[in-house]
């Protein structure tokens, strides 16, 4: 193999595993000139790749789909074919790594020509597994192009349903899927509420790409862990409640966590945090988590209020006459 198709070969690979290479850095990379860079991309597009270049200081060059399959070792059929496989998988969390379903779904998608798309689209519909009990359908085209955007560092718009129904916009700095249960996650910054946010894929219904990169903020695998499991656990509860609590809302999320999720600030110091449970038990365990000295005030409506209030009352009679024989 020549020098020159090795290194187109290099180039190739390098444009599939980022959205967009700034045409310095694919220089750098290939340790060539970019004029060197200029004539391998005339290569690629020779053979069918379509890639796309933009001039002046931020530009370079992405990998766009073209109007047939570039020459892969594969043929139309056994593209589909993967592609469907990815996506049942994928929707599925079959696969032990979820990223690596992603995003070899996402690189395939990438380069297949309209035509192949809607043929995988409208086979995958047909192809549906069979689902062990209830769960939520979905979008592999979502999944796909968030994952795109995650692994670039691109920032995001949604369009977000909520927990109540509720249409909301979203811009978000997608920091990465992950399964909890039967969803999946994305794991993001939002840009309007400054904080880190758990969203549901089954609820975005719409991503628009903005071609506008971040820096990465740093996240450890125990706190990417913590924040997928409180929004795994996360259901309606049978006893839900409002708490407000003599905090400034950064304090109580600084002390609270990922716990701290859905809280809102009601005014300048105090912030509004639900709390739910199965029962009062539940509901009252979580209460005593609120810090030592912070008042706070609960709507815990009836009858779980009574019920809460008979058993608090009994804890205080009980803490006030120690049993007899007691070493006090």
């Amino acid at each position: 193999m020549s020098d020159t198709t090795t290194r187109a070969l290099a180039l190739l690979n390098l444009l599939q595993t980022h959205r967009h290479w700034p045409g310095s850095e694919l220089a750098a990379r290939l340790g060539v000139t970019e004029r060197t860079v200029r004539r391998d991309v005339d290569r690629l597009r020779e053979l069918g790749y379509r890639v796309e270049s933009t001039p002046g200081a931020a530009g370079g060059y992405r990998l766009e789909a073209g109007s047939a399959l570039p020459p892969l070792l594969l043929t139309d059929d056994e593209a589909v074919t993967m592609a469907i496989g990815l996506r049942v998988a994928a929707t599925q969390q079959l696969i032990g790594g979820p990223e690596v379903t992603l995003t070899a779904l996402a690189k395939l998608e990438q380069v297949l020509p309209g035509p192949l798309r809607r043929r995988v689209a409208a086979l995958a519909a047909a192809v549906q597994p069979t689902r062990l009990g209830p769960e939520p359908v979905v979008s592999p085209t979502v999944l796909g192009e968030i994952a795109l955007a995650a692994r670039d560092r691109e920032r995001l718009r949604l369009r977000y349903r909520d927990r109540n129904d509720v249409e909301t916009r979203r811009r978000v700095e997608p920091h990465m899927l992950a399964p909890g249960g039967r969803n999946w996650y994305l794991l993001c910054w939002d840009l309007d509420r400054d904080d880190w946010r758990t969203l549901r894929v089954d609820r975005i219904e719409a991503v628009e790409h903005t071609r506008v990169l971040f820096e990465a903020r740093e996240l450890t695998p125990e706190e990417i862990e913590e924040r997928i499991l409180i929004a795994a656990s996360w259901s309606p509860q049978k006893v839900e409640v409002d708490v407000v609590m003599e905090l400034p809302l950064a304090e109580m999320q600084e002390r609270f966590g990922g716990w701290s999720e859905g809280a809102a600030a009601e005014g300048e110091t105090s912030t509004r945090w639900p709390v739910g449970g199965g029962d009062w038990r539940e509901v009252a365990y979580a209460l005593c988590w609120i810090p030592e000295g912070v008042e706070y005030v609960a709507d815990l409506a009836e009858p779980a209020r009574s019920e809460l209030r008979e058993a608090a009352s009994r804890m205080l009679r009980a803490l006030e006459s120690p049993p007899p024989g007691s070493r006090g």
